[in-house]
């Protein structure tokens, strides 16, 4: 089982770090997230071996998301640990705002212009994005980031691998367009 989970961990902890909450990152790490599915794999191996519904990275990246829904309720659906109340220790002060300038203006080695730039195109690109069907959103992310297959994508959002592949050319074009209108270039 540790051999089969070690060779899709570099996989599960892109999945872990895209979907991670931010209200989160700081008080969860993605291989905390990892350990515990691990767990939740070896005491369902026996089930899974005995009826395989999906190839096994499909079926633990399904128990990691699981173990991402239990988490988000551990930290944010309770109220003596809710992350939303919590204060910084700099409760906003210059140390919290020093910290996220150099956070961006090192984020390529860029000049101040450049960073202002970079940023108010990120938000632009979230706007747009935010805008795009959830779905088309969703394939963008297995394909691109996750790097699964377009078969795998299928899989996961329940789709034939025809509809997978043409959400995933129209959701591509959908972001080349947003891309050129805001003046970042071509993927």
């Amino acid at each position: 089982m540790a051999a089969l989970f070690s060779r899709y961990r570099t996989k599960l902890k892109v999945m872990v770090r895209l979907r991670l909450d931010r209200r989160l990152q700081g008080r969860v790490d993605p291989s905390d997230i990892l350990q515990e599915t691990y767990l939740d794999a070896s005491q369902r191996m026996a089930q899974y071996a005995n009826q395989p519904g999906l190839p096994f990275f499909l079926w633990l990246r399904f128990l990691t998301a699981q173990r991402m829904l239990i988490t988000y309720r551990q930290h944010l659906g309770t109220k003596m640990r809710d992350a939303n109340v919590e204060v910084s220790m700099f409760r906003g002060g210059m140390k919290a705002v020093a910290t996220s300038i150099a956070e961006e203006l090192l984020a390529g080695l860029s000049s101040p212009d450049q960073a202002a730039i970079r940023h108010e195109q990120r938000l632009q690109l979230q706007d747009a994005l935010n805008r795009m069907d959830e779905t088309d959103r969703e394939v963008l992310v297995l394909r691109h980031f996750e790097e699964l297959s377009n078969h795998q994508v299928a899989q996961v959002l329940e789709l034939s691998k025809t509809a997978a592949s043409n959400r995933y050319v129209r959701a591509l074009k959908r972001l080349r367009e947003i891309l050129r209108d805001i003046g970042i270039g071509q993927l």
